[in-house]
């Protein structure tokens, strides 16, 4: 089981348009709480490639306390557009753009800052903004360099890929990459994949069958399976050769459906990654090596840490990447995080230990876990926080307690996915077996009778992940 917190259980860019813009205004406004502004700071950061660039912004307010707060600015040649933002509401009329705060980040103490975002698209040129506006007041500076927690990303396709030849999430997407904060189909175009995680498959592995694999493409039309394969208790260390090839047949599988697959490292007990330093590297290196040639698969090289600092487990991805990489350069690699993979959060911490000391490889993510009934708004204001920042993937998430168990928060769950669907957040949800707990999509004995089809073995859990799964992707290939 797998869950957060558990005290007590268990590109470089082809045309990259990179820059930072630190401004300084003294313009005075008139004294209401929510327009006194008199003075602002802000750092514009890009990364662009073909048609399409990411940028952050960080807005800083250096006059009097605002409870409101809308930021004004105008691209230079009229090419560009605001295609999705997030952290702030975003209009854009001719080329001419505003920012209005939502809730949660509205009042801007003085000196305080926040973070704000959007994908946008581009033709032409593509220059940055060069004058900004807090509530009228004119921010006005210089360039500065740019931060060093920009996410690093791979080099877009220097050729336009053919039109998809098929209708399933691998024939569309192709070779996934990371672009700015998101990923990024064979197009270069930010995706949201949604689908499901196994349990361990030392204990549910009759679930994973042809029959309930077709049912997880065809019927819940999942975009993703995550491969679950637990290092400890009574998992991969006690026969390396069998669970390895385990994974590789999953593999195949989503391959063969069409899905995505993501090889999930799953440790938990201990939670220092770097007791299982040795057999990640020997499992990665084999996995890696045989699945190189496949466009389906990502790789998570840790599931929850938890016990350890952020700079440990940043080294223990930074000794484990360049193993995947040797056999395979392009897929995509995902960085658990501290706390559970809470960025931190289930610890005391927040994602700036990650902004601030981000993994010194490219194309990589970063896992943000959570179960609904457990964590509310403050976990999803820093899940807000952080995604204008840096790449996340939600690799496991529950829609009960941190335990896996209880009963469906369907408020809270909603709240959850519509924020993922609006970040455009990838996700997999614990889980597609039939164990006995709330978390598990499938009724206890579904596995062995081998019926997957149709709704009457899913659970409330399994009812309501399948209904969000099975809504249309948007998968722009243009």
């Amino acid at each position: 089981m797998s869950s957060i917190p558990r005290p007590s259980r268990r590109h470089l860019l082809v045309g990259a348009a990179v820059g930072a813009l630190a401004l300084a205004a003294t313009a005075v406004l008139p004294s209401t709480n929510a327009m006194a502004a008199t003075g602002c700071a802000v750092t514009y950061t890009t990364n662009s490639w073909p048609g399409g660039f990411t940028a952050n912004v960080t807005v800083k307010n250096l006059g009097d306390p605002v409870s409101d707060w809308t930021l004004g600015f105008t691209f230079p040649d009229g090419g560009q557009r605001v295609v999705q933002g997030w952290s702030a509401t975003w209009q854009q009329s001719g080329s001419a753009v505003t920012a209005r705060n939502v809730d949660y980040n509205g009042s801007l103490g003085t000196g305080a800052s926040t973070s704000i975002g959007f994908n946008g698209s581009w033709t032409g040129s593509n220059p940055n903004p060069t004058s900004f506006t807090l509530n009228g007041a004119v921010c006005t500076g210089g360039v500065t360099t740019p931060p060093t927690s920009t996410p690093p990303t791979t080099t877009p396709p220097t050729t336009t890929p053919p039109p998809p030849t098929g209708t399933t999430p691998v024939a569309i997407n192709g070779q996934l990459r990371v672009c700015g904060v998101n990923l990024c189909n064979q197009y270069g175009r930010p995706i949201q994949l949604r689908g499901m995680s196994t349990h361990g498959l030392q204990w549910f592995a009759n679930c994973y069958t042809d029959a309930s694999l077709t049912a997880l493409a065809d019927d819940w039309q999942a975009d993703l399976l995550r491969i679950s394969m637990y290092v400890q208790e009574k998992g991969y260390e006690t026969n390396p050769a069998a669970f390895t090839n385990q994974v590789n047949t999953l593999v195949d599988k989503a391959e063969a459906r069409g899905m995505y697959a993501l090889i999930d490292f799953h440790t938990l007990t201990p939670g220092d990654p770097m007791y299982n330093l040795d057999r990640a590297k020997t499992f990665f290196a084999n996995v890696a090596a045989r699945n190189a040639a496949k466009k389906n698969v990502i790789y998570e090289i840790t599931n929850e840490p938890n016990g350890v600092s952020w700079s440990t487990i940043r080294s223990y991805a930074e000794q484990v990447i360049p193993v995947i990489r040797a056999n395979d350069p392009d897929a995509v690699v995902i960085v658990g995080t501290r706390g559970w993979s809470s960025l931190g959060v289930s610890e005391g911490g927040n994602s700036d230990e990650v902004v601030n000391n981000p993994v010194r490889a490219e194309n990589i993510m970063y896992t943000f876990h959570f179960y609904a009934a457990s964590h509310g708004d403050n976990y999803r204001n820093e899940v807000q926080r952080a995604a204008s920042r840096i790449p996340l993937f939600v690799t496991e998430f529950g829609t009960v307690t941190y335990t896996g168990d209880g009963a469906v928060d369907t408020g809270s769950s909603n709240a959850w996915l519509d924020l993922l669907d609006r970040l455009k957040i990838s996700y997999a949800n614990w889980t597609f077996s039939d164990a006995a707990e709330g978390s598990a999509a499938l009724r206890p004995g579904t596995c062995a009778a081998g019926n997957f089809s149709g709704t009457s073995m899913l659970t409330e859990s399994g009812a309501y992940m399948r209904n969000r799964i099975r809504t249309p992707d948007s998968f722009p290939t243009s």
